[in-house]
């Protein structure tokens, strides 16, 4: 008798919390979600040339994140908390770290009216392909900003962002933490009409230099548009940005960024994507000016192949990059494949004997939804190296440099 009315009570308590739920769902929505990432990493020319004598070497890393959100007419919060670690690489006795986890989102946007609000704290910023603006979300921890962001969504959206660093102090207004910037303003509009979109960009980026105990900020201006467009199975996308200003080693600015990129459906299935990017570089004879583009802040593994050789982390302030690329990509249902061609050149001179010829790089990777929260992908890229890209990232050009990867997305939805 007792075990039956202990059942009665718990069953009435889930009804009831089922209950308040159910009539809470009319004034707020709540979700819960999470992610395990765990991706196998083989390397052997990873970034750079492999040498002669270089053994190639396997890790794996992992990243763990709990979503929740919170939505309500007045209202919009995240908070994502994230664990990223590599295999092997804690004690398996371990107590309490300190930063074990960390906060990869925390913020809350604020309605003023139907089509204005802000948005305060820790957050990704996502614009246009990402080329300025990404969260890098390949890279295991990924990218968020702290910043006050606000927000304009009608016929034309309008953001403008605005972040400040400070290291803490009362006394002074030095920063010596770890971001990139110290000062950082962005203005993006986008308008979109039929089957057309165009985005405008004006990004104002302050890197504090020290000298002794005083502290300036050199700015760079980065300003431009992306613009896509699809007429019947045809795609067209472009973008072309500006870079000026003040380096951090003082010398001005002058750098350009050019795509354009054309995909057609073969069928249903199939697609086929052509283009050609250009970032300037600095000749090895320029003296006086800064000339390589930065793409700041962009998700940068995602254009001028998977094996990172080019702006993620490397490649800046150097003699920039000519890619054409020829994309084929495959979906069905469950199942979609992908494979990429590059050819990279320098874009300013290397020496003054040294071919602008780099190398070309194949990338192949499939994906396979096993179920509706559950991913597997696979991929493996070759870099075939010329002797101007052993100039820039050491190696050796007759090692067989090559990466791959497993990973696996476990996405579920818990509320």
């Amino acid at each position: 008798m007792r075990y039956n009315h202990l059942v009665k009570i718990a069953g009435f308590s889930v009804l009831l919390f089922l209950m308040v739920l159910t009539a809470n769902q009319t004034i707020a929505q709540v979700s819960l979600s999470g992610e395990i990432r765990p991706r196998t990493e083989l390397s052997h020319g990873y970034k750079s040339l492999a040498t002669e004598n270089q053994d190639a070497s396997i890790v794996t890393t992992q990243r763990t994140r709990l979503n929740f959100q919170y939505k309500s007419a007045n209202v919009l919060t995240k908070v994502a908390l994230q664990d990223v670690r590599l295999w092997g690489g804690q004690a398996q006795l371990t107590g309490n770290e300190n930063y074990a986890v960390s906060i990869h989102e925390a913020w809350a946007e604020v309605f003023l009216l139907p089509a204005f609000s802000f948005r305060a704290g820790r957050q990704e910023l996502n614009y246009d392909d990402q080329r300025i603006l990404g969260a890098v979300n390949w890279v295991q921890q990924a990218r968020s900003h702290d910043l006050l962001l606000f927000k304009y969504e009608k016929a034309i959206s309008l953001h403008v962002g605005i972040a400040h660093h400070e290291s803490g102090s009362l006394t002074d207004n030095i920063y010596s933490g770890s971001d990139a910037y110290k000062n950082l303003q962005f203005i993006w509009l986008n308008r979109k009409w039929n089957k057309n979109s165009l985005s405008l960009i004006f990004l104002n980026n302050g890197v504090p230099v020290t000298n002794g105990t005083e502290q300036k900020v050199n700015y760079s201006q980065t300003s431009g548009a992306h613009f896509t467009s699809a007429i019947k199975a045809l795609s067209i996308s472009s973008n072309l940005y500006f870079q000026s200003g003040k380096a951090v080693s003082g010398k001005d600015i002058s750098a350009l960024n050019f795509l354009i990129e054309a995909g057609g459906k073969l069928s249903e299935k199939n697609l086929l994507t052509a283009g050609f990017e250009y970032l300037s570089g600095t000749d090895y004879s320029e003296t006086t000016k800064m000339k390589s583009f930065t793409p700041l802040y962009g998700t940068n593994h995602k254009f001028n192949g998977a094996m990172d050789y080019f702006y993620v982390g490397n490649h800046l302030g150097s003699v920039g990059l000519q890619d054409i690329y020829l994309k084929y990509d495959y979906k069905q249902e469950k199942l979609s494949a992908n494979a990429e061609l590059h050819y990279f050149a320098s874009a300013a001179g290397i020496t003054a004997s040294a071919k602008k010829y780099l190398g070309t790089e194949l990338d192949l990777s499939a994906s396979w939804s096993i179920n509706p929260e559950a991913k597997l992908t696979v991929g493996w890229s070759v870099m075939f190296a010329d002797d101007s890209m052993v100039l820039l990232k050491g190696g050796n050009t007759k090692t067989f440099s090559n990466w791959a990867f497993l990973m696996l997305t476990v996405a579920p939805n818990f509320l």
